[in-house]
């Protein structure tokens, strides 16, 4: 399909003729998935006005914290409390039993739940709700698992004291099926209108696929639908994802780099994240890190890597 000048000025009118041409090739064997690269010259970013906060200015990062307990070996996934004031939530990679940490942005560790009636043989991502939490069981090295797990437990409420709280939680159990093989991912989302589950796919050459589970419910195994594709650069893995609680604010990170969507009201998050999003200025060489966590205007978000005593940080634009 010839792109005209008009297209190419304004790139949802590009996207949408894009997938009108690859639904038409769809009975020649073609890929039917909307592709888009933020390296494309070809698309246009949206007027620097309408940009995501976060890509305004260079941000800043300011340690907040650090996360002194031994419970805390290999953080992976991060995510804001909906209802709590300073209540995040996070969980150990493989190898830790099935539990979530409170923590707070100071790193002082609220909580230990543990989750029953669960397994945890790859926790990578966790997302929230107004009065719950998904944990993602999406994690797959070696693309082999016939299905993957998403986990729902009701938010356990923290009463404030010195002492770290333990408690358990009952999980409801997910069990998705991707349309087309295994996958490995990192990155779960939740749809804040629809409560639709959200996976990014972590490949090496930037291509990831985007996975949607449109109505999940505990006890009712699903095959998830691929929405498209996205390209972010080639050795960008996608390693956590989350929407800001008010959900005008979609972020992927990766190893070094963070990439953010603004987020029309209604928007389903699989559509946006089809778009060209913005690349965060920032420095973010903070060693192996799979968290972000968006404050709930997305206009800042947290972060924590691997490792003992891993510091928290808080990116935001500076001034």
């Amino acid at each position: 399909m010839a792109e005209s000048p008009v297209l190419r000025r304004y790139p949802r009118l590009l996207a949408a003729a894009l997938l009108t041409s690859a639904l038409a090739l769809g009975a020649c064997g073609s890929d039917d998935s909307a592709e888009f690269s933020p390296a494309d010259e070809e698309l246009t970013s949206e007027p620097v006005a309408q940009a995501p906060a976060l890509c305004r200015k260079k941000l800043e990062a300011r340690i907040t914290g650090s996360v002194e307990s031994p419970a805390a070996t290999e953080l992976s996934g991060l995510v804001r409390s909906r209802t709590q004031r300073d209540v995040m939530w996070t969980h150990n990679d493989s190898g830790d039993r099935p539990r979530v940490l409170a923590i707070s942005p100071r790193g002082r560790v609220l909580a230990e739940v543990a989750v029953s009636g669960a397994d945890s043989r790859d926790w990578e991502d966790i997302a929230a709700g107004r009065d719950t939490l998904l944990i993602g069981d999406i994690g797959d090295n070696d693309a082999e698992r016939e299905s993957i797990v998403v986990y729902r437990i009701d938010e356990p409420r923290i009463a404030g004291g010195a002492n770290t709280v333990k408690t358990t939680a009952r999980a409801g159990r997910i069990d998705l099926r991707y349309p087309d093989g295994a996958h490995d991912a990192e990155a779960l989302l939740r749809d804040p209108d629809s409560g639709a589950i959200v996976i990014v796919e972590k490949r090496m050459d930037g291509r990831s696929g985007v996975y949607v589970a449109d109505a999940p419910k505990p006890g009712r195994p699903a095959t998830m639908r691929r929405a498209g594709r996205l390209f972010l650069g080639r050795g960008e893995l996608v390693t956590a994802g989350d929407v800001s609680a008010d959900g005008t604010t979609i972020a992927l990170r990766t190893y070094h780099h963070a990439f953010v969507w603004r987020r029309a009201e209604g928007e389903p998050v699989a559509d946006a994240l089809l778009r060209k999003p913005c690349q965060v200025q920032a420095e973010m060489n903070e060693g192996q890190t799979e968290t972000i966590a968006l404050t709930a205007d997305g206009r800042a978000f947290y972060s924590v890597p691997e490792g003992e005593v891993p510091a928290i940080r808080r990116y935001a634009p500076r001034g």
